[in-house]
Parts: C-alpha cells; structure tokens; sequence
C-alpha cells in the first residue's frame, strides 16, 4: 500500500497506484492516468477479495476525501501507520534507523464519529442545497451530511441549518459566476461541554436577514452558542479569509483536555480529534519527563496547548507560533487556567529561538509540533547549536520527521518513536518521537 492509503499494483513492471485496492486481491481495474514511471487505475472489481477488507464500508468511500482507509480493517490501518514510519525511516536513512524503536500504533477507542469539527461547502443545485465535502479531485460538492467520522453534533446542526437558509433565501455562493454570499458552513463542537461555535465564510461582507438567521438558530439550534462571519472573496487559496466578526454569542468556545480549559476563537487551529489528543499530549509529557527546575520552549504553539498541560510540572514555558490569533488565544488560556509560568510570542520560531537564547534563556527542555513541512532548516541549526537536553518532536508527516532526523541525530539519540492515530479511516500518522542529547 502506498502513502496515501491506495493498494499498488505491477503491470509488466510498471507501477500502479489503485485506491481501495488491497495487498493479496486480484482485481479488474481501468487505467485513468499514464505518467512517465507510474500509472493511476480505478477500481472496478473485486475478484478475490482480502480478508483485511471491511466488510461494511461507508457509502461516501471513493466519493470524499477523508475516508481513504475505510475499506480497511481497523486493526490492519494501525499496522499500516506504523509501517509508513518505518518506510520513511527507509527511504531517508538517518544515521543509525536500523536500531530505532517503532513502538505499535496507539489506536483509538472510537474509530468512527470523532472530528469535532466540519468544513462543510454550501451549494444550490437547482431548488436543492448541497451541503457537504469536494468530490475528490473536483471541485463538486457532494453531500455529506452522513460523513462518518464526524461527531454527531456537528452533523445534527448542519441538518437543522439548511432549512433556516433555504427559508430566508440567502443567496448561495456560486463559484462559476462568482456570485452569492455563503460559501462554507464551520462548524466547531466542545465535547466536554456539548456545545458548538458556527462560522458562515462569506463571499461578501453583507449577509441578508442577519437578524431572522440568528434569531432562527437561537430558537431551533440552542446547543450553538456563537455565531461568527468570516470574509474571503477568494476562489482560491485557503479556506478563511482574513476578517472574522462575531455576529452574536460568545467570542469563544471552550473545551477541556486534561484538566486545562482552553478558549477556541473561531479560526484558531485546534486538534480534530479530542479523545486522541489527549493520548497524544499524554504521551509527549510523558516522554519529556518534565522536572521542576526544566525551561521548556514549546515551538509551533497553536493556542498553546501542549505547553499549558504541563507549566505545573516546571519551571518555565516559552512558546512560539507565526499565527497573532493563536497566540491570543494562548496568552488568555495561561490567564484562564492561572499559570504565571507561561508566555507566549508571535513569530517563526527560527527568529524567536536565537532571541531566546540572546536574552539568556537556557532551554532544557524543547517540544516541536510543526506543520506538515516539518522544521525549518535554520531552526535545526539553532537546536543543534543550543542543545537542550531533552526533545520530544510531534510530527504528522513520517516523511518530513524522517528528513529532519538525518540532520538531528548529529547531536541526539532517538530513544523511540510512537506513531499515535489521530484520523481513523485516513492514512494520516502523528508520531511522537523522544530524543536524547548524545
């Protein structure tokens, strides 16, 4: 199986990459796409079927994204992450990767429901409102009110939602004609508190029958306790723009992990997975072995976190994130939980961690959780450089943790990797791998 969840096959020796395709079938398939070393097919029947298949697949696989494992066993897509680690560690080679430990994938309790948050588009389609997630490879809407790996909440409000739109006729975005006003509905559930924050993206900043839309949702949808509007004109790009307005409620949902409260502006980043994120962060601190004297740099921070989770346990937490609303957020959730061990700063952390150092920060301690690209080369350079003790590096992406090893083990020992299933049914593996000053 190849990296992003397709079987592949050899046709007089030429690669093939087949989604829903497993080792051991033997399958008829359509050749789409001919490239110079490889080819795509499609599925078009099973003709020995593999013992590792779910029986029971959802009726949106093959038609979205985000369910590109689901005809797999859920016990076989653990042993499949953990192999991806491993075939990273392989095809980059750092120093040594032989000897690492791969330890097994951590799985979870409840494979099925459990993102809390959709990005789903909003489409008329004639007298019909399409509410769901890009066909995959198109940019059709297909509807995905049935999406099995959300939580019910956010479903149930997207149900209740449309019929209020369709009633007040508030023009839905059309991409052809640029035309419209509602393009996506966002909405974010809190778990813990079983309440939920809407976010309408917008092709303008106008939004007919605000009034009626919000009195509507308070009536007919009470577990919604914000509703926000965010402004992006653009076709194409990311999904936000860069203005968001609370129309009405709060100006934040509040979730829990651990015994930390956290604030959740409408835009900022948080983990999809509340139950799995809370192994994870259990797993990092673990592994770091905090100590009452240890100066942690939390690195790529997010609203914080990783770093709020375990100020109590040390001396000082300094964090670092490019995005200025998440370090908001980060700054009012060390407030909300008391901590005066804890800041914040708004920049790269390849600009922040030599002034850092400059001021006479000493870190013992360091925890990264960079993005799908992986650390910046000059940051490595610095960590190289500074050396703290202890490092524990999140990763979701094998491939870039992989790339940054052959670099890092100049100076540290990989004592372990643990890869951790934070998207059941996708190939996506987070790792959390501990390092050791040689």
């Amino acid at each position: 199986m190849g990296i992003n969840g397709e079987g592949i096959a050899y046709y007089q020796n030429t690669l093939i990459f087949i989604p829903q395709a497993l080792p051991g079938e033997i399958i008829l398939s359509e050749i789409t796409t001919i490239s110079h070393n490889f080819l795509r097919a499609k599925l078009i029947k099973i003709l020995s079927s593999s013992k590792l298949r779910n029986p029971n697949p959802p009726q949106l696989l093959g038609k979205v994204g985000g369910l590109e494992l689901a005809h797999l066993r859920y016990p076989q897509q653990l042993k499949y992450k953990r192999l991806m680690v491993t075939e990273a560690l392989r095809h980059f080679r750092p120093d040594g990767y032989h000897s690492y430990v791969v330890k097994p994938t951590i799985g979870a309790n409840h494979p099925w429901h459990y993102r809390n948050k959709a990005q789903f588009q909003l489409r008329q389609v004639g007298d019909q409102l399409i509410c769901g997630l890009y066909q995959t490879g198109t940019q059709k809407v297909v509807d995905s009110l049935n999406m099995p790996t959300q939580r019910p909440l956010t479903l149930k409000i997207l149900k209740l939602l449309l019929p209020i739109i369709q009633a007040l006729e508030i023009p839905i975005y059309n991409p052809e004609q640029h035309s419209g006003i509602i393009k996506t509905l966002v909405v974010r559930e809190s778990v813990h508190f079983q309440q939920a924050q809407l976010t309408l993206i917008t092709n303008s900043r106008k939004l007919p029958h605000k009034r009626q839309l919000i009195a509507a949702i308070n009536e007919q949808i009470p577990a919604v306790i914000s509703i926000a509007q965010n402004f992006n004109p653009k076709d194409d790009g990311p999904l936000w723009g860069d203005e968001t307005n609370i129309l009405w409620g709060k100006d934040y949902l509040q979730e829990k992990i651990g015994n930390k409260l956290f604030n959740l502006s409408p835009a900022a980043f948080f983990q999809l997975n509340p139950e799995q994120t809370a192994k994870l962060y259990q797993t990092a601190i673990t592994a770091l072995n905090p100590q009452a004297t240890d100066i942690v740099v939390d690195a790529y921070a997010g609203v914080g976190t990783i770093g709020i989770n375990l100020a109590e346990q040390v001396q000082q937490v300094i964090g670092g994130e490019i995005i200025p609303a998440a370090v908001e957020d980060a700054n009012l959730n060390v407030q909300q939980n008391q901590l005066n061990n804890v800041r914040y700063q708004v920049g790269a952390v390849e600009e922040l961690y030599p002034q850092w150092l400059q001021q006479g920060i000493k870190p013992t301690a360091l925890i990264v959780d960079p993005p799908r690209v992986g650390l910046n080369s000059k940051f490595i350079n610095f960590i190289n450089q500074s050396q703290p003790q202890k490092f524990i590096y999140i990763s979701c992406n094998p491939s870039t943790l992989a790339r940054d090893l052959k670099e890092l083990v100049k100076v540290y020992q990989v004592q372990w990797l643990q890869p951790l299933d934070m998207f059941p049914q996708t190939p996506h593996v987070e790792v959390v791998a501990k390092l050791i000053r040689k």
